[in-house]
């Protein structure tokens, strides 16, 4: 199939309302081709929590759980799954017709290797954080396990369907070593990894040994495009068959041509303000101010064509920590109130950073610059950067992200320990948000038990992160993928974009 390199779409800049400047390419029947906004940080599935490369992941390794379109927990390699009373003990029954890519057999014991043995052995791993209250993984039997609990472990079960959470083989990454696993990847997913061209094009092929489903597409070709604009050209040419994230207003556009369909909708991830509790947010006036002035559901009308919920917490509508009946207001003079107590105005305004990605989700950049406008007419005046995707993740683990910075927050599972635990838990290190006041009260909630109080408890966190501006919850976000008309593709509400979920008609 001929291609367009990147660099003639970069030269040719974004398509415009004209048409396509390229003709569309014909489509192999039994492969594809995705534009995708950025790639994997690593090749060790368990290593990062990296939202977007998810979907990869998926296609090369196998998650113990899984979840179905509607987000339901449905069997994976795990067949049966049962939680002890006290939320202390979690036995597991698995697969017995499993073999990773080389061909050896999957055991419990590599489940065992994977959620516990590496961990304690120091491998650097964010599966370290979600895992964090095993004390041991108890192999009965090639096909049953018991995991172990220093204390209630309620959430394990969804875990073991999220981030992170991806099964590798025992004997190979102790053969070769973790290093050498990160460039030659062996899993037991539907895919092989046999090429991957950092930033550039990550390359699979079907592993026609899979125990599952057998895909419809025998080569999967991901090309790394960072930028939208580029997206878009790559999609309208044909360069590629399906691309995601590319900007709203290029939706009705791209749809309306004949052989292109599009897709806007919402998912579980959320947009919102990452918060320090620090530097030019240390005076809660600020923050409440800098929060009170954003108008989201402009933003929504703006950059999502309405299509985006505007929220007031960490949560999104239909979930268990979603609070129907509290609302974060938009109020421009209630924000001027609150900077005037602390001797700021639009004459005197306070000064903040503020970063945000551009390309990395739908109209970022653009949200930024919106809500830096938004806050100079109050009296914030912010300095706004430009990060890449996997920069953010580097600041945090550090310690240095600017006092606020735009993000959105993957949460397919839905549960509001994942959303509001994660996001503002000082212990770990996605929460740029280090007060203990309040972070002391959401370790607690990590230990509860009883399923009623444990919601409960995560709906008056969630009410109170946001009247304290440890959170400023923004917009549910939304997902645009723009794909062929013969493509066919199945929609997952957390916003997962599966290869070996497509087919051609």
């Amino acid at each position: 199939m001929a291609r367009i390199s990147r660099r003639t779409l970069l030269q040719t800049g974004a398509i415009g309302p004209l048409g396509a400047a390229f003709p569309a390419f014909a489509a192999e029947t039994d492969s594809v081709t995705i534009g995708w906004p950025s790639d994997v940080t690593s090749w060790d599935p368990n290593q990062r929590f990296t939202p977007d490369a998810h979907s990869i992941m998926k296609a090369v390794f196998d998650q113990p759980l899984d979840q179905d379109a509607n987000l339901k927990l449905v069997p994976g390699l795990i067949t049966k799954w049962e939680m002890a009373a006290d939320a202390r003990a979690l036995t597991l029954d698995f697969r017995d017709d499993v073999t990773f890519h080389d061909g050896s057999r999957m055991t419990a014991e590599d489940f065992r290797w994977t959620f516990f043995e590496r961990i304690k052995a120091g491998h650097k791993v964010d599966i370290a954080q979600s895992m964090r209250k095993v004390t041991d993984i108890e192999v009965i039997s090639p096909t049953r396990a018991i995991m172990r609990f220093d204390s209630p472990a309620p959430t394990v079960p969804v875990w073991l369907a999220f981030l992170g959470s991806f099964l590798v083989p025992k004997a190979y990454m102790e053969k070769v070593g973790v290093e050498a696993f990160a460039r030659a990847p062996v899993g037991t997913g539907p895919y092989k990894l046999v090429e991957h061209q950092m930033n550039a094009r990550i390359v699979l092929e079907r592993n026609e040994a899979y125990w599952g489903p057998k895909p419809k597409m025998k080569r999967v070709t991901i090309e790394i495009i960072k930028d939208p604009s580029a997206r878009v050209a790559a999609v309208q040419s044909g360069q590629v068959d399906i691309t995601i994230n590319v900007p709203v207003r290029e939706v009705t556009r791209l749809k309306a041509l004949p052989a292109l369909t599009a897709d806007l909708t919402p998912v579980t991830k959320v947009i919102l303000l990452q918060v320090r509790n620090d530097e030019g947010f240390a005076d809660p006036n600020i923050r409440l101010a800098a929060h009170h002035a954003i108008d989201k559901k402009a933003l929504s009308n703006a950059f999502y064509a309405g299509a985006a919920v505007p929220l007031s917490v960490l949560g999104v509508p239909g979930s268990p920590g979603y609070l129907d009946d509290y609302g974060f207001a938009f109020d421009p003079e209630q924000a001027k109130q609150l900077l005037a107590k602390s001797g700021f105005s639009v004459d005197r305004p306070a000064r903040i950073r503020m970063a945000s990605t551009n390309g990395q989700f739908p109209s970022d950049y653009d949200i930024a610059r919106a809500i830096v406008q938004m806050w100079k007419k109050v009296g914030i005046e912010a300095e706004l950067e430009v990060i890449e995707y996997a920069k953010y993740f580097e600041l945090n683990r550090g310690g240095k992200l600017p006092e606020t910075t735009l993000y959105t927050f993957d949460n397919a599972t839905g549960d509001p320990e994942i959303y509001t635990g994660y996001l503002l838990n000082p212990k770990l290190p996605f929460s740029p948000w280090k007060d203990m006041t309040l972070g002391q009260k959401v370790i607690d909630q990590f230990n509860v038990a009883d399923e009623k109080a444990r919601i409960a408890g995560w709906l008056a966190l969630n009410r109170e992160a946001s009247e304290i501006g440890a959170a400023m919850p923004l917009l549910q976000s939304v997902l645009t993928v723009v794909r062929k008309k013969t493509l066919a593709v199945v929609p997952y509400r957390n916003g997962w974009v599966l290869p070996q979920a497509m087919a051609w008609d």
